[in-house]
């Protein structure tokens, strides 16, 4: 969607892994390529493929930055993820603003997506403290009626050394899961009103602002 003042909005409830995922993100990215900020909204998205975060983080470097590392005890394996240099369309790019929300439903590589971003200060987070999952495993029977999910992986930060397993990622801006896109929206126009020298562009400004507010 494309919010009041030309505000970029993904829903994005999966980082779904098919053929198709590739042309999707570039079609949102081309229809919301000049907006003036952007808002991704995480508070439903339980996770998916590692490899669609990575797709999706480098429209918005410009440069290849390291995002996460994924260590597998089988094998005794890690591996590296980085954004793409090159992208299907358009690069978003770092100089214009970007916000995340999530909500205690935010799980898994969604709570990738938000670490990495968060940690390599490309965006602002909003919302709620995320769910705290960031150890991939397999489930195993125990028997007719059992069975469990052992743990056998844990995502690394470049920049922290560590996840964000048990703990969430720490929201920038706590607010309820309810309040983060209004909050956001906030945010993003009082910085524009910070600019904005058309007195008609200000009123319509600080209407937008009291009726979020």
């Amino acid at each position: 969607d494309r919010l009041p003042f030309n505000i970029g909005y993904i829903d994005l409830h999966h980082f779904a892994e098919s053929p198709d995922v590739a042309s999707r993100v570039e079609a949102s990215m081309s229809l919301l390529g000049d907006t003036r900020a952007m808002i991704i909204d995480l508070r439903k998205n339980g996770g998916g493929s590692p490899d669609t975060v990575a797709l999706l983080a480098s429209y918005f470097h410009d440069k290849k930055t390291h995002l996460n590392d994924i260590y597998q005890r089988e094998g005794n394996v890690t591996t590296e993820m980085w954004t793409n240099v090159n992208v299907p369309g358009k690069k978003y790019g770092e100089t214009r603003k970007l916000y995340l929300l999530t909500s205690k439903e935010t799980f898994s590589a969604a709570e990738d997506f938000a670490y990495a971003m968060k940690n390599n200060k490309r965006a602002t987070i909003v919302g709620e403290v995320t769910g705290g999952g960031a150890h991939p495993g397999d489930v195993h029977r125990l028997n007719a009626h059992f069975m469990m999910n052992v743990p056998s992986g844990r995502s690394i930060s470049p920049v922290t050394k560590t996840d964000w397993e048990v703990v969430g990622v720490q929201p920038d801006i706590k607010v309820s899961a309810d309040d983060a896109l209004d909050q956001a929206q906030l945010i993003i126009l009082k910085d524009f009103l910070k600019t904005e020298k058309d007195p008609e562009r200000r009123m319509y400004l600080e209407e937008r602002i009291a009726e979020l507010d």
